[in-house]
């Protein structure tokens, strides 16, 4: 690769790598300010809907500091013990969030359950919606900066955290109508409703980051999209007479990309090998944070192949 596209490169990874950072640090930021504000309207509110905005904040602090940390050790170079560098922690991380989102989705399941057998009114809910509205508005700038660099970098981390703070979006959503229905409409139960609602909402996002995360650190192929973008790239060459062996993966923000090129059997080894310099080249332009590694066939000639590829 020219060691203009190398600086190039280097670059964009190392400004990729002060946003996800940047990111860790804003959502446990934000949490920290939520939690504060919501424990102030709970006690004022006596509100179990809200109560369970809160004791999802608790929890977002707990899993974006585990974010943070694993991100950290994430985004350390590849050394001698670790080749492959340490982007599965992040994966790691998602399913740390998965299993706290559950767990508080348990909780707050169980809190509803006893307000709606044992309903009581509700103090100064407008204090409460005015509290809501506030931790849309904070939220919803958290999530948009947090989706930007998820789009930017790749990072599964970030892109967990993110689907975890729009679920507190709609929940504290949910809140204001049910504060509304409760003080509006005089309706009690439905401040256990919508929590039960937003409960099946979080054990959702709870299964979705977990699934992510799992597809990470099983070594999932790409898309078949992406496979198949991989696979045009390297035949654009017009020596290269086919492909086979794509393998795949992902580990963090990093890819892995392997495959084998069929190649005109007498070409010389010089020029096969800038033949292969210059498709992965093709191939890390389209994927900047892509390792790849190429094989180099004769075509025609019959070999061991893998079942998929």
């Amino acid at each position: 690769m020219p060691e203009t596209a190398v600086s190039s490169l280097a670059s964009a990874n190392e400004k990729n790598v002060r946003l996800i950072r940047l990111a860790a640090h804003a959502s446990v930021a934000v949490a920290s300010l939520l939690i504060l504000i919501k424990l102030a309207a709970w006690l004022i509110t006596d509100s179990v809907s809200l109560l369970s905005t809160l004791i999802d904040s608790l929890l977002d602090v707990g899993a974006s500091l585990v974010n943070l940390i694993a991100i950290r050790h994430a985004l350390t170079p590849a050394d001698k013990e670790h080749r492959f560098g340490h982007g599965k922690a992040e994966a790691l991380a998602g399913l740390g969030q998965a299993a706290f989102v559950a767990g508080s989705a348990a909780f707050l399941l169980v809190q509803a359950g006893e307000r709606l057998l044992r309903p009581r009114p509700l103090a100064n809910p407008d204090i409460g919606i005015a509290v809501m509205v506030f931790s849309i508005a904070v939220t919803l700038a958290l999530v948009v900066f947090q989706k930007y660099v998820a789009r930017r970098t790749a990072s599964v981390a970030i892109g967990a955290d993110s689907l975890h703070y729009e679920t507190d979006v709609l929940a504290n959503a949910g809140v204001i109508v049910s504060l509304i229905l409760v003080s509006r409409f005089g309706w009690p139960a439905a401040d256990p409703l919508v929590a039960i609602a937003i409960v099946g909402y979080i054990f959702w996002g709870a299964w979705a980051i977990g699934a992510r995360a799992l597809h990470i650190l099983m070594d999932r192929e790409l898309p078949d999209a992406d496979r198949d973008k991989i696979r045009a790239i390297a035949k654009s060459h017009p020596a290269v007479r086919g492909v086979h062996d794509l393998k795949t993966r992902s580990s963090g923000s990093h890819l892995f990309i392997q495959l084998h090129l069929e190649l005109d059997g007498n070409m010389k080894l010089t020029d096969v090998h800038v033949v292969s310099e210059n498709v992965m080249e093709r191939i890390t332009t389209a994927y900047p944070n892509a390792e790849v590694i190429v094989h180099e066939d004769p075509e025609g000639v019959v070999e061991r192949r893998a079942v998929y590829g």
